[in-house]
Parts: structure tokens; sequence; C-alpha cells
């Protein structure tokens, strides 16, 4: 269940360019929030000297268009993607926030993913620069854009088997308050429901409807032609044409005339996963650790539900054999680990490519800059005066060293081999999603098993125990 907010970053007043991309990077790169930094992804930069690259992005694209603007000027969008609790790994949020920003910008921009897990609900920070990356467009914030980003995000969520928001109402409430919202009626619910009621007691028209409603508690009044409802305890009054299909104005009359007839509208009800083999619970342990009578109570009804599940799940698989459950169990752990080394060989090439190639084209837009440095005697004034175009060069030359890279590749064929990379680790990643599941339910299956073939072993002994007394 994945919510966005899509936000630009003004300079502001009081600060400088540097400074504000500088704060907001600071943020998100947090390595207490980021894992130490593992859970950070840059796409054409380098997360470390992001800033620096953004700053640089925008000066030649000042120089090329000549375009200027003030404090108003916005340097970088700033979205934040949240997740349903427990719904989704932390490297599985970075991905998705990789995948979502890279179809947003089209690729054409460079920006940064920032995972969080310092809350109940994994999040992405998605911050990319405003300037594409041939320094001569920007990126304009549109009229629709918190929609498209949803849309968007909400698409790469269903595709990979994540729950969304259904609809989603524009408030500034945090995502937790939303979640623990879920639970109370709206405003507009409870004018539907005070309607239902009223309508079940067959007012003879609108009047009487309208009377109805306001012996009920509701507050009725009309501005124009429009009737306006509001039930005690809520501040902002709600137009009737507002509540929906079957509540419109000309519904009602239609209802109350006798030539419609009303069906109350319904909360739609999300459909139960279908049953899933878990392991059952040791209650011995569960009691050495505390746990009191209740409890117990609880997790008896909850494994005998388990061993129904799992032999149902054996005898549909045609697992009813241990040996060949033990072999199925072993094959689905080695084929879900080798798929798994599979994706990550491939993230990390990606990951070398993706800084390799950010380094090159800075290497090469900053050589000049660097050339005149080394010519003015590495000059102390010529420093401060290109000091972000020097950085990068300086991190591109060190970055070099790192990887041991004596022979610059052409940019083509890193993009070239990255377009491969992706598309095998899309492919790949839909089986191991799949292998992952049927592993999970066999592990757990045959765990059962051996417990429940333990507890039988234990009953065989303390009987044999009993008749030798």
């Amino acid at each position: 269940m994945a919510t966005t907010r899509i936000m630009p970053l003004h300079i502001g007043k009081g600060r400088t360019e540097s400074r504000a991309i500088s704060e907001i990077i600071d943020y998100v790169a947090n390595p207490q929030k980021t894992d130490h930094g593992r859970l950070i992804t840059g796409y054409e930069c380098d997360s470390r000297v992001a800033d620096a690259e953004f700053m640089l992005a925008k000066r030649q694209y000042i120089a090329a268009t000549g375009r200027v603007r003030g404090a108003d000027d916005v340097i970088a969008y700033h979205v934040r993607q949240s997740f349903c609790p427990g719904e989704i790994t932390p490297e599985e949020a970075n991905r998705l926030g990789v995948e979502f920003a890279k179809r947003f910008t089209k690729g054409k921009h460079a920006f940064i993913v920032c995972t969080h897990i310092d809350k109940a609900h994994v999040h992405n920070h998605i911050i990319w620069s405003s300037v594409n990356l041939d320094c001569d467009r920007k990126f304009r914030n549109f009229w629709g854009s918190t929609k498209a980003v949803r849309r968007l995000s909400d698409t790469i969520c269903i595709e990979n088997g994540l729950s969304i928001v259904e609809n989603p109402k524009p408030h500034g409430k945090s995502y937790d308050q939303w979640l623990g919202d879920q639970a109370k009626p709206s405003h507009r619910e409870l004018l539907r429901a005070a309607i239902d009621n009223a309508l079940a007691q067959k007012p003879a028209d609108l009047d009487e409807l309208l009377k109805l409603l306001r012996e009920s508690g509701c507050e009725v009044s009309k501005r124009g032609k429009s009737y306006r409802l509001k039930l005690p305890g809520w501040g902002k009054v709600s137009r009737l044409d507002s509540l929906g299909d079957g509540y419109t104005l000309e519904h009602l009359l239609a209802v109350l005339a006798g030539q419609k007839e009303h069906t109350p509208r319904q909360k739609p009800v999300r459909q139960a996963d279908p049953p899933k083999v878990n392991l059952l619970v040791d209650i011995q342990a569960k009691l050495q650790a505390g746990k009191g009578a209740g409890y117990v109570q609880w997790a008896k009804v909850f494994n005998l539900k388990q061993m129904a599940q799992t032999v149902n799940y054996l005898t549909e698989h045609n697992l009813l054999e241990y040996a060949v459950l033990e072999e199925k169990a072993a094959a689905a752990t080695a084929h879900h680990n080798e798929l798994s080394a599979k994706i990550k060989a491939a993230e990390n090439r990606m990951a070398e490519i993706a800084v390799l190639r950010t380094h090159i084209i800075n290497y090469a837009k900053t050589r000049d800059t660097y050339v005149a440095y080394r010519k003015a005697g590495y000059s102390k004034k010529f420093r401060e005066e290109h000091e972000e175009e020097i950085l990068l060069h300086q991190a591109a030359k060190n970055a070099f060293d790192d990887m041991g890279v004596k022979k610059l590749p052409k940019v083509k064929e890193l993009q070239a081999e990255y377009a491969r990379l992706l598309e095998e680790k899309k492919k790949t990643y839909a089986e191991y999603r799949r292998s992952r599941e049927e592993m999970r339910e066999l592990l757990a299956a045959k765990a059962n098993v051996d417990r429940l073939m333990g507890m039988a072993e234990d009953r065989q002994e303390d009987k044999g125990k009993e008749m030798n007394r």
C-alpha cells in the first residue's frame, strides 16, 4: 500500500543554492536511516557528491540557455514514497524507487534514491536534478503532477504484487496517521448512511426527506440550487452532489417519485488472501517465555488450522511421501538461492556501471577546468571559483583508482551492458518472487511434518516407559 508526495525544492531565502541542495541530500542520505548508506542508489550521479553534480548541471544549463531565476527557482524535486508496514523489504523498496524515478523522468535526469528504515513503514526519498542530463532543459512541475506520481507508483506496485491505496484523498496527514484513520468512516460515508436511514422510512417527497435528516441531527442548508449537509462534530459541510452516484439530487428525486430503486452503497471489502501454510506454534516454549492460558487456547486452535492446511497443501501437490517432500523443499531452496545470487550479481554490476559511467562523464566535463587549475599552480583563488568542478574531477580520478580502471570504456558500451542486465534482472525477478513463495510454503509444510513426527515419536516413547513400569 504505497503513498507518494512530490515536493519542489526551492532555493528559498537566507541560504545559497549549494546549501539548499546539500541540506536535503544530507538528510535523506543519513547513514543511520539508510543502513550505513547501503540503501542509497544513484543514477547518472555519485550519491556521495550528488549536490556538487546537481550544481554543476545547473551552471552548465545557465551557460547554455542564459536563463536565470531568483529565489523561487527549483533546483531539484523530492518525492517521498511510503509502503505498507511488513509488506516489502528495504532492498525491494529501493529497487522500486529507482524504477519509479527512471520511468517518471524518462531516464533524462540524474537522481538518488535513499530508502529509510527508521520508521515502522519502509519509505523512499527520491531526489532528482531539475536540469536534464544534456543540461539544456529543466523539469517543470505540471498541473496534476501529484496524480501522475501516484498513478505511476501504483502501477509499479501492482506489477510487483503490492497493495495500493484505492481512493486516496488529498490531505496533509502522515502515513502513520492515515493508516490509523482507515477504520473510521468519513463524513460522506456517515451522510450516505443517514440518507439511507431516512429513505428507509419512505418519505413522500424531498421536503419530508430533509425533515427526517434534520431530526436525525443533520444540518441542512441550501446555497443556490445545491443542498449542503453537515453532521454534528464535523467542521465542514458537504454538498449533496459530492456524495457520489445514487445520492445526487436528481437520483433522490427519482427515487422519491417511484421511478428508481435506491440501493445503499456498501463499502468494498478487500478479498482475503488464500490461506497459506504457516509454521506451528511451539506452545511449550511460549509458556516458558511467560505466555498465559489465553495464549495457549489460541495457539491450540491456530495449530489445528495449520495442520489441516498443511495436509491440504501436501494432498494438492501430491507430496504424501516424506522423501519427495524433502527433495522438493531442497530443490526449491537451491533454485531460490540461485536466482537470488543471479539478481545480486546483476545489481552489483549495474551499480558499478552507473558509478563508472557517471565518473567518466564528470571527468570529461571537468577535464579542461582541472587542467587550467594545474596550470595555475593549484591556486587557492582558482579553486574557490571552480570548487564544484575540481571536486568532481578529483572524485572521478579516485574512483578510477579504486576500481582499478586503467583504460576508460566507452559510455555507449556501458549503457548497452546496463540495459541488457536490467532486462535480465526484470525477467529473473518475476521468477524469483514465485520461487520465494514456493520455497516458503514447502519449508513450512516440511517443518510442520517434522514437528508432528517428533510429537508422535515422543508419545510412543512415553507409552513405552509406562508399559515398562
